[in-house]
């Protein structure tokens, strides 16, 4: 079983940045991919990035597309988003997401661990 736990949320003002990190436990993240995916209220939840387990095909939603940066660090079984510029349209509750289906993906349904998620709200 897998535990995955995010932290890093809190309130910022449009145009400044957070570091989300996405810890885990109970199994490495060493051979998965890693997803963020956020869920504003009344919204479904959207993807946002996804890194591979190598660390070398990322996936980005145009909506933070040069924006936010996805990395990770197997050493410490820690996946991190950075974001920055931020925007108010950025505020949501934020998840990581692990599969370990072999290969990056965007979809919400091939993830199948999920951590309970950290709020993210950008004032403006």
């Amino acid at each position: 079983q897998v535990q995955l736990v995010e932290s890093g949320g809190g309130l910022a003002q449009a145009g400044g940045s957070l570091r989300l990190s996405c810890a885990a436990s109970g199994r490495t993240l060493s051979s998965s991919t890693i997803g963020w995916f956020r869920q504003a209220p009344g919204k479904e939840r959207e993807f946002v990035a996804a890194i591979s387990w190598s660390g070398g095909v990322t996936y980005y939603a145009d909506s933070v597309k040069g924006r936010f940066t996805i990395s990770r660090d197997n050493a410490k079984n820690t996946v991190y988003l950075q974001m920055n510029s931020l925007k108010p349209e950025d505020t949501a509750v934020y998840y990581c997401a692990a599969t370990w289906l072999g290969q990056a993906t965007m979809s919400r349904y091939d993830y199948h661990y999920w951590g309970q998620g950290t709020q993210v709200t950008v004032s403006s």
